[in-house]
C-alpha cells in the first residue's frame, strides 16, 4: 500500500473583488462563508485578510493564471450535474449560470458556491458572496429521483411451485 502525501486544506483561489482587481492565493474552503472575511494565504506567505463585501467572486483555480474565468457563463444544454440549476445576477447586471446542491440550508450561508458550466476551464468552482448578488434564479432540479420506485407484485409462482 502506497503512503499518500495528505492533501493540502488550503486551495488556490483568485479572488475577483468589486472594483474588478484580481487576489491570488491560498484558502481553506472549510471556513467559506464562515466568518465576514475572507484568510487568505498569499502566494509569498503571507496572510491577507479581505472583507467579504469587497469580494465579488472567488474562483477554485488549477492554476494561477489569467484566465480564471470561466469562457461560457450559461450552459448550452440541460447540465448532466446533480442539483439546482441556477442563474445568478450580480449588481452590475452581470449574469452566470450553474449548479448549486440541492441543499437549502447551504443557501443560507454569507453565499453561494456554484459549479460553473465550462467543466474544462481552469474554475473548478465559484464562490460568490450574498452581496455581490442582486438575484438567484433556480432554472430546474437536475439529477437522480430520490423517490422510491413502485411496488412490483411478486411473479405468480410457475407449474404450482
Amino acid at each position: 500500500m502506497k503512503n499518500r502525501a495528505p492533501t493540502s486544506t488550503h486551495k488556490k483561489v483568485v479572488v475577483l473583488l468589486s472594483d474588478r482587481k484580481t487576489v491570488r492565493g491560498y484558502l481553506n474552503p472549510a471556513y467559506l462563508g464562515t466568518s465576514e472575511t475572507l484568510d487568505l494565504l498569499t502566494p509569498d506567505g503571507e496572510r491577507h485578510a479581505v472583507s467579504l463585501e469587497d469580494v465579488r467572486s472567488v474562483y477554485f483555480v488549477r492554476e494561477f493564471t489569467d484566465d480564471f474565468e470561466p469562457e461560457r457563463k450559461a450552459f448550452l444544454s440541460r447540465p448532466k450535474l446533480d442539483g439546482l440549476w441556477v442563474r445568478l445576477r450580480f449588481r452590475d447586471n452581470d449574469t452566470i449560470e450553474g449548479v448549486v446542491p440541492n441543499d437549502l440550508l447551504a443557501l443560507l450561508d454569507h453565499g453561494v458556491q456554484i459549479t460553473p458550466p465550462d467543466l474544462h476551464g481552469s474554475s473548478l468552482r465559484i464562490f460568490i458572496p450574498r452581496t455581490a448578488l442582486a438575484e438567484m434564479t433556480v432554472l430546474g432540479v437536475v439529477g437522480i429521483s430520490r423517490r422510491k420506485p413502485a411496488q412490483v407484485a411478486a411473479q405468480p409462482k410457475l407449474f404450482g411451485e
